[in-house]
């Protein structure tokens, strides 16, 4: 049997640990927590002039000042985030020489190209940076990110009309067309009481910093499935940030197979009350892979309801996977239910995956909130109990990886999806064999 060890996760503070054998699991630890105040910078010019920014802010983790999500600077213009070090709490995992200047240098190179297949009635167009529909759903919360709005050319703006629901989805594809680094600015609005499946497919080879920006309309649903699978030689970071309006329903999924270094950072504000949000992620890191990914839900309205359930798998030799999960749920949003979940298989010796569930709380007047984190290898009973029926070790594995990730798969919802995704996590498992 594989040992357990549990601790309880201190509250706005970090409590990583670096998992590569055995198994270790973070429960819950519930506690309010005290607020500060600080400034947001803002756009001098352009649509986002203007624009407001967080008004307060919260105490962060013990000797961490930057830990709470909701007291980090947020900024249209790189200038006002300082170099990174990587001593920074939403940095300290990821390995800066591999952003291939994505933090640094001025992003001069082609950024993917957009190919859009929408049904009919969906508006899809190619705007440029003065397009006043860009800025809504948030604001640059990292230099990556910035650095990415400061150097972006045009953006395409893709608009599903007021009480349309689709029989289809809408497949975006960016293909990488070189290893420059480049900009790109995505915008998906739902408008009011629309239904709709949206896939951005990310392939080719790109170095590339992206900011999605959704915005749910009230009433609106939405689901949102971002595919990474670049080339080996790719590095992708991208915020995607979604704004949801009232009794909108909104799910993200996050696929993360391909690339060097890959970093996807979805975000979801509630703007008024009544909204939902499903955020689920699947990734498959191969030998010396960067897969991160970092989840932040803010609970800024009363009513709301989110879940959040990350799955990931490691094989080979220097493969490092990261998701950290922050729930803000702000004084006012009373009737809150929230929960969130990371979990992580090891395959093979020399994996490292890295699990931070972070929970604030501001007020009691909530339904329920809670996290949870696990990571460990296979579970000998399982294997022993498949094999004393005749099936190979080989196969046996891959039954319970494949059984282990297909949760996540069933939750899209779309056929075809599902089988492509399948597919290519029977490719991953394939090279575990060899």
């Amino acid at each position: 049997m594989t040992d357990i060890t549990t601790e309880k996760a201190r509250i706005g503070a970090p409590s990583a640990q670096p998992f590569i054998d055995g198994f270790t699991e973070e429960g819950e630890n519930l506690s309010p927590i005290n607020a500060d105040s600080p400034t947001a910078a803002q756009p001098s010019s352009g649509p986002l002039a203007g624009a407001s920014a967080k008004g307060h802010s919260h105490g962060g983790g013990v000797g961490v000042p930057d830990s709470s999500r909701a007291g980090r600077l947020t900024s249209y213009n790189v200038e006002d985030f300082k170099s990174l070090t990587g001593l920074e709490e939403d940095w300290r995992f990821t390995p800066l020489r591999r952003l291939r200047g994505l933090h640094s240098e001025a992003l001069t190179g082609a950024a993917p190209a957009v190919s859009v297949n929408a049904p009919e009635g969906v508006t899809v167009e190619t705007v440029g940076r003065d397009d006043q529909r860009i800025g809504q759903a948030g604001i640059p919360e990292d230099r990556v990110s910035a650095n990415a709005w400061a150097n972006f050319k045009e953006a395409t703006v893709i608009t599903v009309p007021s009480e349309t629901s689709l029989e289809s989805e809408i497949t975006v594809t960016l293909s990488g067309v070189g290893t420059d680094a480049a900009a790109q600015h995505v915008v998906v609005v739902a408008e009011k009481f629309s239904k709709a499946v949206l896939v951005l497919g990310h392939e080719g080879s790109a170095v590339v910093s992206e900011n999605v920006e959704i915005v749910l309309e009230d009433g609106a649903e939405l689901t949102v499935v971002s595919l990474q699978e670049w080339n080996d030689d790719s590095v992708h970071a991208s915020s995607q940030q979604a704004k949801i309006g009232r009794d909108a329903k909104f799910k993200h999924i996050v696929v993360s197979l391909g690339g060097d270094l890959v970093r996807v950072t979805p975000t979801a504000r509630f703007a008024a009350p009544g909204g939902e949000v499903e955020l689920f992620g699947l990734y498959f890191a191969d030998a010396g892979q960067h897969l991160e990914h970092r989840t932040y839900v803010d609970h800024a309205q009363p009513n709301c309801v989110s879940n959040v359930l990350y799955k990931g798998a490691l094989q080979g030799k220097g493969a490092h996977t990261v998701w950290v999960g922050d729930v803000l749920i702000q004084k006012n949003a009373e009737g809150t239910d929230s929960y969130e979940k990371n979990q992580n298989l090891v395959l093979t010796d020399g994996c490292r995956a890295d699990s931070v569930p972070n929970l604030e709380i501001e007020t009691g007047l909530i339904e329920g909130a809670g996290h949870a984190s696990a990571t460990g290898r296979f579970d000998d009973e399982h294997l022993f109990y498949l094999m004393a029926r005749g099936i190979p070790e080989d196969v046996a594995r891959r039954l319970v990886v494949r059984g282990f990730l297909n949760e996540i798969i069933q939750k899209i919802k779309v056929p075809a999806i599902e089988e492509r995704l399948t597919d290519a996590v029977e490719r991953e498992l394939a090279e575990t064999d060899n």
